[in-house]
């Protein structure tokens, strides 16, 4: 294995989802780096070179490159084991994953919803990414904009099966999500303890780029969620060499009840139809949220997640899965279902193994 030229270079945004996410990892860990920021020609640059167009891409060294925050985050943790926020015991571990996996893919569509849809937040990140983004096209700023602005709607609104009905229930998931994340920090300063962990970190994809950052979700989280705003900032501020005398968490908190009920309710009865829409070869894929009807776009990286979290659970222990069936009953039996096709896991040719599937439709830029 080559080592990495320090420091890293991040392309990517520092308005972007994930590009936040590995941000907060990079930073906390003491890894230096320098964030490269995305232009239209640097994203088409990347995207042929790792084999997916998404942010933030990762140079590791010559002819090494990273790409897939989650993935990414799993490498850096066995090159960089010092300050680790990998827990020791399997059962926990995998629950701080399975909290991952509902920060990067259920919280998404608020992410994007608050975005795109509240006409100031719209207009200041429209801005914001024609002067960015887009300053190697060459046209106006104000037709930069206009194109940037409804690009956006069109892929993460109108494609998502936002409508009427369905942006209530959006708002409603953003609002029980801090609710959730608020019950957590009432006993502790991180999510499941004293330290930090990747529960935290996936989290802070959402949290901290888009609803710390957005105008609209910024206002709602400082009145009802003091405390997760305070945990946000005070991320982006720590040194996870400070904690290094901390201990770690050794089991779940009983406060965690409220968000695994959302993972449990919504966001894995929304991947069950993902994956089922995608097994039968279907473009869209229908599910219900508190009754409210949803129609989007099958996303087959999700079904790359969801598989990935059942091959997981079930390659841990009967003691540890019982564990978790008792921190989260019913929770086995979303995760116990049998995978009746596997998503192809061919890796790209890259010679890190971090690199993100090349048959797997990318995130795009937001």
């Amino acid at each position: 294995m080559n080592a990495p030229q320090l420091p890293l270079q991040v392309h990517g945004l520092d308005l972007s989802y994930f590009t936040g996410k590995l941000e907060m990892y990079l930073r906390n860990k003491g890894i230096a780096y320098d964030l490269i920021e995305m232009d239209t020609g640097d994203f088409k640059r990347c995207g042929l070179l790792t084999g997916v167009a998404q942010m933030p891409q990762v140079k590791w060294c010559e002819g090494q490159w990273l790409s897939d925050t989650t993935l990414i985050i799993e490498f850096l943790e066995k090159q960089f084991t010092e300050t680790t926020i990998t827990l020791n015991d399997p059962a926990l571990q995998f629950m701080a994953e399975l909290i991952e996996d509902f920060g990067d893919e259920w919280l998404w569509r608020p992410a994007l919803y608050y975005r795109w849809a509240k006409t100031r937040d719209a207009k200041l990140m429209g801005d914001r990414l024609a002067a960015g983004m887009m300053r190697d096209i060459p046209a106006p700023h104000f037709v930069r904009r206009f194109a940037i602005t409804n690009r956006q709607k069109m892929h993460f609104l109108r494609r998502d099966g936002v409508n009427r009905q369905t942006a209530k229930r959006i708002e409603e998931h953003y609002l029980e999500s801090l609710a959730a994340i608020e019950d957590l920090l009432k006993e502790n300063p991180f999510l499941l303890g004293q330290r930090p962990t990747l529960a935290d970190y996936g989290l802070l994809g959402p949290m901290f780029r888009h609803f710390f950052c957005d105008p609209t979700p910024a206002m709602i989280m400082r009145t009802e969620a003091p405390a997760v705003h305070e945990w946000v900032a005070r991320m982006w501020n720590l040194k996870l060499q400070r904690l290094d005398c901390a201990l770690m968490p050794t089991d779940l908190p009983a406060k965690a009840s409220k968000i695994l009920q959302l993972i449990m309710e919504d966001f894995l009865p929304y991947m069950q139809a993902n994956e089922s829409a995608w097994q039968a070869n279907q473009r869209s894929c229908s599910f219900q949220s508190k009754g409210i009807e949803f129609e989007v776009p099958v996303n087959p990286y999700r079904v790359w997640r969801f598989q990935r979290a059942r091959l997981r659970y079930a390659q841990l222990t009967p003691a540890d899965q019982s564990r978790i069936h008792g921190w989260a009953p019913g929770l086995q039996d979303l995760l116990q279902q049998p995978i009746e096709r596997l998503i192809s896991t061919k890796i790209s040719t890259l010679p890190i193994h971090a690199a993100v599937q090349k048959n797997f439709v990318g995130r795009q830029w937001q």
